[in-house]
């Protein structure tokens, strides 16, 4: 966390200020309590610094003309203090922490729902550990830094200021004395010690590489003996060792160094104001409790200075953080519409053309995918795209979900543009199965319902039946309700694959999408799938991608792609009799031929 944090410092600048300042139209609403929650820090801070003059004092009451009634005033009131300050600190934090948490809830909350609705091209140039940092580690980073980093900035500012206030109505001589030195020998142990962090860091990364060392070697521990390397890595690590040990040694040096000088300096400087405010002590221009309220302030002053430090890191990779969040709000949005109940559309018939399409990934435009891409498919039809890896078949389908905007050329679904249909709309017609199925960490009833949330025991359990699913749901032990495991690790690939087909047959879609969906199993697993998939291609328009051309000899319509364009069309009998065609020789190859 503390590598990544560093990752995030920034310099103050007013650009990070302003994007800072976007931070508080998430705490507008909760502004009232923020506001309480000042009046208490500026309390406590203000009693925090009226303590050591009340101590001063208490002090001066027992050296004067002792009176026990005076001193137990005194006593008394520092009592009242001690209370005021505990419950206006309790009420500050409070307040504080109310305020950041539902201020992080909505800043979490809006952050996920933009970041869901963004294009695949985004996802594809970010990856999913740096999204997953945007809403942990960045915004535990804003919660430390609303919840206390901000607070303790005012309260030493105040503190700095206050006490230098009442050291000079103390005694001008000394304050001048004080600040002549004590700041000076703070800040410098600051920068000394930041020094030391800093060669502390080096040592630490020096180490890890070590570990890399020891880590690579057992992982290859086979190469390293088959090669007879044990003497290289030996050597290799030994000398890794002996330059962790050397920083070690000079980082010891500096540290017996910082600790030398923290000795003499801060200490040094504390004996210096005591002797100087002894010399006023005995030339009767002070007293003895003003000479120890402004020692303890010099301490609180002294300290304080050295705290900035970390308060003006802590800042600085606060702002950091906020500029790293809000550059996510920068990326344009796909047009979904997340509660569609108020709006009707009617159903697709499942008419597809495509027209002169031509089409790069955004992330290679000189490298053209698809090249005029031409073809109509009538509704219900079954559709066959065939070809080798890398031919464009996977792109077409993505295309006509609209995950990538189209370069030249249109796509239709019943002879209306897809840019004209809403997103949303468009994609809730489109189901699809992949060759790799993504199924949740849930339970089995979660991931066929995530084709249709809300829908009862009664449709899943049909719909499960219908893919051939149910064969082996109801002899688990807990049925619908097994949890299948991280990426639905606790099921076989051929019941993975017939969770998706329920998935995707109780979305009810007009268009279906199948890519290599069988390619993957085995042939007793696939012939199941197989007969669930021929269930759920009924009275739909449907798209199959296949390297396996015997799964597809019954299509209606097969369209072979090469090299990003469409060079061969027609049925299995029709392509199989073409000399020299590219299905002809394909389906040589697997050893079908036309029947």
């Amino acid at each position: 966390m503390k590598q990544l944090n560093d990752t995030h410092k920034k310099p103050i600048t007013l650009g990070g200020l302003k994007e800072a300042w976007q931070l508080y139209k998430y705490m507008r609403p909760y502004r009232t309590e923020y506001l309480i929650g000042i009046f208490f820090l500026l309390g406590s801070s203000l009693a925090n610094l009226a303590f050591p003059k009340l101590l001063g004092e208490l002090v001066n009451a027992g050296a004067g003309n002792p009176s026990a009634i005076h001193i137990n005033k005194v006593a008394l009131i520092l009592a009242g203090l001690l209370i005021i300050q505990s419950v206006f600190s309790y009420f500050r934090t409070v307040l504080f922490v109310n305020v950041t948490e539902k201020t992080l809830a909505d800043i979490r909350q809006e952050t996920y729902n933009h970041l869901i609705k963004l294009p695949i091209t985004f996802f594809e140039q970010h990856r999913v550990g740096e999204l997953n940092s945007r809403l942990s580690s960045d915004i535990s980073l804003l919660q430390e830094t609303l919840t206390s980093t901000l607070a303790e900035f005012i309260r030493q500012i105040i503190i700095i200021i206050g006490g230098i206030a009442l050291l000079a109505y103390t005694s001008i001589e000394l304050t001048i004395f004080m600040l002549a030195i004590l700041p000076a020998v703070v800040l410098a142990a600051v920068f000394f010690g930041r020094f030391i962090r800093g060669y502390s860091k080096k040592a630490q990364t020096e180490i890890a590489n070590s570990n890399v060392i020891v880590e690579e070697t057992l992982q290859g521990i086979q190469s390293v003996k088959s090669f007879t390397n044990e003497l290289f890595e030996i050597t290799r690590y030994k000398e890794k060792s002996l330059s962790i040990a050397q920083i070690g040694i000079k980082g010891g040096k500096y540290r017996g160094a910082f600790a030398s000088f923290l000795i003499f300096g801060l200490f040094g400087s504390l004996v210096a104001v005591i002797w100087k405010g002894s010399l006023l002590l005995a030339a009767g221009e002070m007293n003895s409790g003003d000479l120890f309220s402004f020692v303890l302030y010099s301490g609180f002053i002294g300290g304080t200075i050295g705290g900035m430090a970390s308060i003006f890191a802590q800042i600085q990779r606060f702002l950091g953080a906020t500029e790293d969040l809000f550059a996510l709000f920068h990326q344009k949005e796909e047009l979904i519409v997340i509660d569609d109940s108020q709006t009707s559309y009617p159903p697709f018939k499942g008419g597809i053309t495509f027209n002169n399409l031509n089409f790069a990934y955004p992330s290679r435009p000189d490298s053209a995918v698809l090249k005029n891409i031409n073809f109509t498919i009538a509704p219900n039809q079954q559709v066959a795209l065939v070809g080798s890896s890398g031919a464009g078949k996977s792109t077409i389908t993505a295309l006509l979900l609209q995950l990538y905007p189209t370069d030249t050329g249109s796509i239709l679904i019943d002879d209306i543009e897809i840019n004209n249909i809403s997103l949303t709309h468009l994609r809730s017609q489109i189901g699809i199965v992949p060759q790799e199925c993504y199924l949740f960490g849930g339970t089995i009833k979660e991931n066929i319902a995530y084709g249709k949330p809300g829908a009862t025991d009664d449709e899943i359990i049909e719909t499960a039946k219908h893919a051939n699913a149910w064969e082996f749901i109801e002899h688990l032990p807990d049925g619908l309700n097994t949890l299948i495991g991280e990426r639905g690790t606790q099921l076989s690939g051929g019941q993975r694959q017939r969770i998706a087909i329920a998935r995707a047959l109780l979305k009810n879609p007009r268009i279906l999408i199948l890519d290599e969906a069988t390619s993957a199993l085995d042939s007793t697993s696939e012939k199941l799938v197989q007969e669930a998939l021929t269930k759920l291609m009924k009275g739909r328009t449907t798209l199959v991608i296949a390297h396996r051309l015997s799964t597809i000899r019954h299509a209606d319509l097969i369209m072979v792609i090469d090299k990003g364009e469409l060079v061969e069309t027609g049925t299995h009998k029709a392509l199989i009799e073409k000399e020299n065609g590219i299905y002809r020789n394909l389906s040589q190859l697997q050893g079908i031929f036309a029947e």
